[in-house]
């Protein structure tokens, strides 16, 4: 098999702003080699057994030397491996691809470039500053900040033409040298009152900005304790952040909330905190286990004009149930005697996506609620058919039994996943976790069981929500204080909890 690059541009840091042909180049990759400042979330959706290779480049500090990584991204096309060269920003502004295409090309391997939103203009966006305006810049300009460590003058940076531009300047790793880029611009005749923002971590939950002026910035970047990386904007654009900064004034701007749900179900939540500004930390609590072979639930779907009732407890539930219709050349149609009742507006959701409108959703995500509605129409002649989790609540099952005949059918079991417990630990005491959500007891016990009961405390500073009564019992009795439970129990509520606090 042939081997091929593809030197990717990962944009300036928001998960969101890698191009969809940039996902794809991910999603293909046999290797990833990536940069610090591409954004970590990207390697999840790489394959399973892909090889990361992490080549990261802090300020004055390579993990790998660039010649080195040259050969890294070489030797594996040559094994036959699909490579994607990660890098943050834009691979061709100030990003070195044109120096890994060149080596590339000059050993006969096939490569593509993917361009990504550089910094230099995605960075100032999400700052407030747009890089050009009509009634203040035509132009733009960006330039390295990595200047010579001998004072002499870069040949290639002409600081008169630049000081004498109208356009706006944008210095990229140019933080160790800020002194001296203020000096020469003003020097060459920048007018020293010229509006400059520093932008660190751009687009990121923790996106800083500093605004100053030329005279002043340095001065300004040593009291604000500036770090890289950071990049500079020099000119009259600056002065529109107060109007057109919209990224900072997001509901989540700033927040870090760790999100303890299924790997399978944490895909909403997370995206929702991501749109509005926050942190999400995913940290799955359990794996879902689909049991496979099922002739139980095969058989009751055989014999499913038998039953009146449907319950489905979760999305999780829904998609066994409906990809075992499917496996079985059945659709919806097979439903039609039967009512179907969800627990909770985002198990009714799902249904909807496989074509069928739910006849019974309770107004909230719990199953007592659920049996509110099914007590008074229930007749003892009914049979209701319940596939859902090996280890959930007996309630529903029990108090249903009750009135009629039911048939309980596991068909997955929630485990607890524990390879993330040294991760989860580390990412408790760094002590910069504002909220952590719990979404159902299962991730309050599985939780509790990763981290271990011994370190419970380390949760003593965090703001606990949860998603509703019945999991705020369950952290109560593992001495867990429940900052806040959602009013109305889905995510969404959660997350209106969250904003309104």
């Amino acid at each position: 098999m042939k081997g091929k690059v593809y030197l990717v541009g990962a944009g300036p840091g928001d998960y969101k702003l890698l191009t969809l042909k940039g996902l794809e180049c991910i999603k293909k990759a046999d290797v990833v080699v990536y940069d610090r400042l591409a954004n970590i979330n990207y390697l999840k959706e790489a394959k399973p057994d892909c090889e990361f290779i992490y080549v990261g480049k802090a300020s004055s500090n390579h993990a790998l030397p660039q010649d080195d990584i040259n050969r890294v991204i070489a030797d594996k096309a040559k094994e036959g491996k699909i490579v994607t060269r990660l890098k943050g920003g834009d691979p061709y502004v100030f990003g070195r691809g044109g120096e890994e295409g060149e080596v590339l090309f000059s050993e006969g391997i096939d490569f593509e470039v993917i361009p990504g939103i550089t910094s230099a203009i995605g960075g100032l966006c999400y700052a407030g500053i747009p890089i050009t305006h009509r009634d203040h810049a035509s132009s733009f300009h960006v330039i390295t900040g990595h200047l010579r460590d001998d004072d002499k003058e870069n040949p290639e940076i002409n600081w008169n033409a630049l000081a004498n531009t109208n356009g706006t300047l944008v210095f990229l790793m140019g933080v160790a040298n800020l002194e001296k880029i203020s000096a020469n611009l003003i020097k060459e005749g920048k007018s020293k009152d010229t509006p400059v923002a520093l932008v660190s971590w751009a687009t990121r939950y923790n996106q800083r900005v500093i605004t100053s002026t030329l005279e002043n910035v340095y001065e300004t970047a040593v009291r604000e304790n500036v770090k890289p990386p950071t990049l500079i904007a020099v000119g009259e654009v600056v002065g529109l952040r107060d109007k057109l900064n919209f990224f900072e004034n997001k509901p989540l701007f700033g927040k870090s909330i760790m999100v303890t749900r299924s790997r399978t179900q944490s895909s909403s939540l997370v995206e929702k905190i991501m749109d509005l500004g926050g942190n999400p930390i995913e940290i799955p609590t359990i794996k879902i286990d689909k049991f496979e072979d099922n002739t139980e639930l095969e058989n009751e779907i055989k014999n499913i004009k038998e039953y009146t009732y449907l319950v489905l407890t979760s999305k999780n539930g829904v998609d066994i149930f409906f990809d075992k219709l499917d496996e079985m050349g059945l659709d919806s149609r097979a439903l039609a005697n039967l009512k179907i009742c969800a627990i909770g507006s985002a198990t009714a959701k799902e249904i909807k996506n496989r074509g069928i409108n739910a006849d019974i959703v309770p107004g909230k995500f719990i199953a007592e609620y659920l049996f509110d509605e099914l007590k008074p129409i229930l007749k003892s002649t009914d049979k209701v058919l319940m596939p859902r989790a090996k280890n959930a609540r007996d309630f529903l099952v029990d108090k249903i039994g009750e009135i009629c005949e039911v048939k309980e059918v596991h068909t997955y079991e929630t485990v607890v996943d524990p390879t993330r417990r040294e991760e989860v630990l580390e990412v408790l005491t760094k002590d910069d976790i504002n909220y952590i959500t719990f979404a159902s007891s299962s991730t309050v016990k599985n939780f509790v069981e990763i981290i271990g009961k011994e370190n419970i405390d380390k949760l003593s500073n965090i703001k606990i929500i949860s998603i509703g009564p019945i999991t705020t019992q369950t952290a109560k009795e593992f001495n867990l204080n429940v900052y806040k439970e959602a009013e109305v129990a889905t995510i969404d509520g959660m997350v209106k909890t969250i904003i309104e606090d």
